[in-house]
């Protein structure tokens, strides 16, 4: 077999690999707080979250584009199949550090971290697309905060909209009403982390000179869904304990507002072609909702690990891409 046809069917191995691990790491952020509020059983929330990452993954592709096109130019990229190789490996194998760790750790700052080490690695600081990798990073970084006061907000509004109402009565509602946000939750993650495995895999076809645009085949759009809907369906257990119990204790209104807060932001995102991550965000939604209710509810060395985790993770996929290319090139 052809040798730059064999690195090509790799990277599309290995990027519908992430989706599936993205989607049973991140698959717990979307759907954590409904499940600690018992507003569904955790098979029922993982198969609403299975079906709306999948609907969600097929209706836009503006964020694989992004992913395509902004960090590095593919077009640009010498050895290009091997590059986006190891940026997966090196994605996965921290997705899957801090998935048996338990840590709400960002695929979305894994992956992009691989992508610009990788490509440092092989060409040097040149080869970066820097307006758009620092309009990606803005994204990334701006996106927490704007949770957090979203949540903060949205928290603050139900608590005087629903001042007088009864409070058996309230979390019942809000049960029935986190089904709802639940679902939005999951289609908002679907619409924009599945898009990144798309971008990464139409990455690799012009790379390898299979393609000549940056538009997104629906071939990889329908594999790319699939992946991330069968990967949703197996659930993450550790990370749901984490961001639906250890960060604040959660009750329905709270999970209501936090889900409603960053299920605004990603779909925000989305809407402009950015990508962010669903768990700092849905982690921050959480954070400002329990600040709106009681500063010291929140577990705040719990909330600093997680944060920790953030900061490092895209230094650290970089290092790791880095070292991977460069074993992988004595071999391609």
């Amino acid at each position: 077999m052809d040798t730059l046809l064999l690195l090509t069917i790799l990277v599309v191995i290995c990027a519908l690999a992430f989706d599936f691990i993205n989607g049973f790491h991140d698959t717990a952020n979307a759907i954590a707080t409904s499940v600690s509020t018992r507003a569904l059983s955790p098979r029922k929330a993982i198969i609403l979250a299975a079906v709306m990452n999948f609907v969600g993954a097929l209706t836009f592709t503006g964020v694989a584009k992004t992913i395509t096109k902004d960090i590095v130019d593919p077009f640009a990229l010498d050895n290009g199949s091997v590059v986006i190789l190891a940026a997966l490996i090196a994605a996965i194998a921290w997705n899957l550090i801090t998935w048996y760790y338990g840590i709400p750790s960002s695929s979305s700052h894994a992956l992009i971290g691989s992508i610009a080490g990788a490509a440092i690695s092989a060409a040097g600081f040149g080869i970066l697309n820097w307006n758009g990798f620092i309009k990606i990073l803005q994204a990334l970084l701006i996106s927490p905060f704007l949770a957090l006061a979203f949540g903060f907000v949205m928290m603050s509004l139900f608590a005087v909209l629903f001042r007088r109402t009864n409070l058996y009565k309230s979390n019942k509602g809000f049960r029935l009403f986190q089904i709802g946000t639940a679902a939005l939750q999951s289609f908002t993650h679907g619409t924009n982390d599945a898009q990144k495995a798309m971008g990464i895999i139409t990455m690799a076809l012009i790379a390898a000179n299979y393609q000549t645009s940056s538009d997104i085949p629906m071939w990889v759009r329908l594999s790319a869904a699939t992946a991330m809907g069968i990967g949703t369906s197996i659930g993450g257990w550790k990370i749901i304990k984490t961001v639906g119990g250890k960060i604040m204790k959660i009750r329905p209104v709270n999970g209501a507002a936090a889900d409603l807060a960053s299920a605004l932001i990603i779909f925000g995102a989305t809407t402009i072609h950015l990508p962010v991550s669903t768990t700092h965000v849905i982690s921050s939604a959480i954070m400002g909702v329990g600040s709106a209710q009681r500063v010291k509810g929140v577990k705040w060395g719990v909330a600093r690990k997680i944060v920790i985790t953030w900061v490092i993770t895209l230094p650290i996929s970089a290092i790791l891409a880095g070292i991977t290319y460069q074993i992988l090139n004595l071999f391609f």
